[in-house]
């Protein structure tokens, strides 16, 4: 009897020692090789993560994991998506370090109001598993965003909240200024939809004079097919042995744009984070700038935005 709790015994401590060591393998693997953007705090932000919009619970969470493995350690998520939870959990079961980690996410409208802000921070902490996130966006420019944004700050302060960003406020310079300029802590990002039709060179003009960091969502054009088939930039991608999409994310990446690309295709995560090992020319970035024009493909107005704030 004696003996085979011994062996029991050591069974368990050679798995544990094994499961050990194959964690600090993975992670040393898994390493990414992501070059990190400098926000206006002093912060290091990974320049290109992965999006998780539109999107379930499960595939969120497989999309994480996947992710992981290849190398991403920046996450965009928000609490409009419903998968902050998936993302804490693909954290916890990838035994990746949580200070490895660039955690992003977004308040939503309803949370701004009747001081519900820094209640609904600790809620989003405890969907994430964790004590603190990176950065904590306003995810619209509507509602009572004035005074969440000083609930935000109050959360900087406790430490909960490391750094504080503005989501589609290109909607509205007044509210842009109205957040940049009179406010305690300055967003060091800002949301907006850009890709190769829709450079957005005004929206970076204002953000210029405040060392603010342009993230892109939409970085592929929502897939529009037009733009994932252009021609020119299809030579491109031929040059480098690369895809079109490649090229793509290539491009943001020497803007020095954040770029979040969305997938739960496992193929298609390995190629966005397989950008790395080439690097347009001038002529080609100069190229790919003359293919700006203005497109969007999210298209609501200031208006139309107001009425969420009552919904």
């Amino acid at each position: 009897m004696k003996m085979k709790t011994s062996i029991n015994y050591f069974r368990f401590f050679l798995v544990v020692v094994l499961f050990g060591s194959m964690s600090q393998v993975i992670a040393q693997e898994t390493k990414t090789t992501v070059p990190t953007l400098k926000l206006n705090n002093g912060m290091e932000m990974p320049q290109l993560g992965i999006g998780t919009f539109a999107i379930s619970y499960e595939a969120a969470k497989d999309a994480c994991l996947e992710a992981f493995r290849n190398g991403f350690r920046h996450v965009d998520c928000a609490t409009a998506y419903r998968v902050e939870g998936a993302v804490g959990e693909a954290m916890k079961e990838s035994g990746i370090p949580r200070e490895e980690f660039f955690i992003a996410s977004k308040l939503w409208v309803s949370d701004y109001a009747d001081g519900k802000t820094l209640e609904s921070i600790d809620k989003i902490l405890e969907r994430f598993q964790t004590d603190y996130i990176d950065l904590l966006y306003i995810h619209q420019p509507i509602g009572d965003y004035i005074n969440a944004w000083k609930e935000m700050e109050k959360a900087v302060s406790s430490g909960k909240v490391r750094a504080l960003g503005i989501s589609n406020f290109d909607a509205s310079k007044e509210r842009f200024h109205a957040i940049v300029d009179y406010m305690k802590i300055k967003p060091v990002a800002i949301q907006i939809e850009c890709h190769p039709y829709a450079q957005r060179n005004d929206i970076r003009e204002w953000v210029e004079p405040y060392n603010i960091i342009v993230e892109c969502w939409y970085p592929l054009g929502h897939g529009d097919k037009g733009l994932l088939s252009d021609p020119v930039i299809k030579k491109i991608a031929d040059a480098h042995n690369k895809s079109i999409v490649q090229v793509i994310l290539r491009w943001h990446i020497q803007e020095g744009f954040s770029v979040i690309p969305g997938s739960t295709n496992p193929v298609h995560i390995k190629e966005n984070i397989s950008i790395f090992d080439f690097m347009l020319s001038d002529e080609e970035m100069a190229t790919m700038r003359s293919l700006n024009k203005d497109k969007r493909f999210f298209n609501v107005t200031l208006e139309q935005l107001d009425s969420w704030a009552n919904r």
